[in-house]
This record gives structure tokens, sequence and C-alpha cells, in this order.
């Protein structure tokens, strides 16, 4: 395509822009109202996959060594849990670590355990990451039958149900953004709609004498992509504002500790451009959609 039909293109799509008018306005309303909801739906996905990744990453198996175990049949233990496939790290915790997280957790309570410092009755321990948490478990099970291991802990039913209310949350966001997606198109498609019958006279006669499609579609091309644009500054600017008082309050909420938003700088921006290249695709898409029925003469 040659410079001067791009230019052409461009000049008639803007003009389109100030000549329809109040349907301008009411195609960009329909962007932004949209583009409101997928931007904030799509940043509330994103952190609670985030906070989610973040709790999964904390699920560990704890393997308590028998009391009975001599020193090499510890080294050895441990070296045979980091043989099972799928195990992150392996960190050995003594019993006097384990005695001194145990009071820690527990508090001003925990000053009563301080009394077993001298005779601790705690055993040695492993710590246990999987690669993957989803296969915390299958780890679990092929390390409860490793000779020199008395029990293990990780949370069970806690970490079950922590995976099934990650999946679904993933699966129901990508549906709701999917969803939003998909009304954004049907609403700006028949708001353009509205403004293409009023020139659907022009595109008859621009048929007639020989126009090809794609020089009829240009103008309506760039007329969508323009509306697309700027139906999506004000989300950006308000899902970005609301986004940095959101993080602004989280900062001193620090009594949750996995409440942790991803960080402004760079999330928000790349939330920007998504925002953006989102919009500019649902006019273009609607825009193309809504002239294609009256290229048929």
């Amino acid at each position: 395509m040659r410079a001067r039909t791009i230019n052409r293109h461009f000049r008639e799509g803007i003009k389109n822009i100030f000549r329809n008018g109040w349907m301008t306005v009411a195609s960009v309303g329909a962007v932004t109202m949209t583009l409101i909801l997928v931007g904030a739906f799509l940043g509330l996905i994103l952190n609670l996959n985030h906070m989610a990744k973040n709790i999964e990453e904390d699920v560990v198996i704890k393997a308590f060594i028998d009391l009975t175990a001599e020193e090499d049949q510890v080294l050895t233990l441990g070296k045979e849990i980091e043989k099972i496939s799928g195990v992150e790290s392996v960190i050995f915790s003594s019993k006097d670590e384990e005695l001194e997280s145990l009071i820690q957790s527990m508090g001003e309570g925990g000053e009563v355990w301080q009394l077993y410092e001298q005779d601790n009755p705690l055993n040695h321990a492993y710590i246990v990451k999987a690669e993957d948490p989803h296969n915390t478990e299958q780890i679990a099970q092929k390390i409860v039958n490793l000779k020199g291991v008395d029990s293990i802990t990780y949370g069970q039913d806690v970490a079950q149900n922590l995976f099934k209310f990650t999946d679904y949350a993933r699966t129901i966001g990508i549906i709701l953004v999917a969803g939003l997606v998909l009304t954004a198109i049907f609403l700006i498609s028949n708001t353009i709609k509205l403004t293409i019958m009023a020139r659907s006279r022009e595109i008859g006669i621009m048929k007639l004498v020989g126009a090809t499609n794609s020089f009829i579609r240009g103008p309506f091309f760039v007329e969508g992509l323009l509306l697309g644009v700027l139906g999506s500054i004000i989300p950006i600017v308000a899902v970005l504002s609301l986004y940095k008082v959101i993080e602004n309050s989280i900062v001193g909420m620090t009594s949750i500790g996995f409440v942790e938003l991803l960080p402004f700088n760079p999330f928000a921006w790349q939330l920007a451009l998504v925002i953006l290249v989102v919009g500019a695709g649902i006019g273009i898409w609607g825009s193309l959609m809504s002239v294609r029925k009256f290229l048929k003469v």
C-alpha cells in the first residue's frame, strides 16, 4: 500500500471521528466502560495469582528424623531425599533450631518451651521444597517411606484446598476477562454499525465505481483504532490511580504477610499497555466487522 493511500485513510478516519459527533462519544464511552472493568479484573486476577504463587511457594514438607538415628544415617537420609524426582531443595534443621522456631511462633506463650532448652525432646528435621508445589503430596508420600523418617507434615488438607482454590481462581479470572472483551467487541461493533449505516450509500457508490474492499475498509480501520485508543485513556488513568492508592494502603498492612501486590513499576505500565492494545484491538475488530456487511454489493 502506497504512502499516499495510507495518508488518505488516516485523514478520512480522523474526519469521521469528528463528523460523527455524539456517535463517536457513544463508541468511546462503550470502550471506556468496558475497559475499566477489564483493567480492574485483569489487575485483580494477576495480583491474586501473584499472591497464590507466593503462598504455594511457602508450602514445604517437614520430615522429622527418628530420634534413634545416628549422624551418618541422618546424612544418608538427606541425600536420599535429594535424589527424589521433583525436589528443589533440602535444608537440615536441628532440634535446637526447631525448638527456637517453635518458641518464636508461639509468641509470649513460647516462654514455657524455654524450659526444654537443656533437655530438648524435639526431632531433627529436613525441610523439603518441591520444584512444583502441586507435587508436594507425591513427594511427601515417597519421603515418609524412607528409613529414618519418623513422621512428616506439610498441611495436607490446607495445601490441597489451596491448590484447588488457586486453580479455580485462575480459570474463573480468564473466563471473566474473555467475557468482558467479547462484550466490548459486541458493544463497539454495534455502536460503530450505527455510524456506518449512515454512510452505507456512500460505500455502495464507491463499490460501484470500482473501489476495492481494502480501500473502503482503510478509513474505518483507522476510525476503529482511534476509537479504541481514545476509549483506553480514561481506563488507564483510573486503573493506575486506583492501583497506586491500594498499593500505598497495603504497604502498612504488615500483619497480613501474604498480601503482597505486584510492584507498581513495571506492572502498572505493563497493564496500561495491555489495556491500550486491547482497546485498539476491540476498536479495529468492531469497526471491520461492522463494515463487512455493507461491502456485499
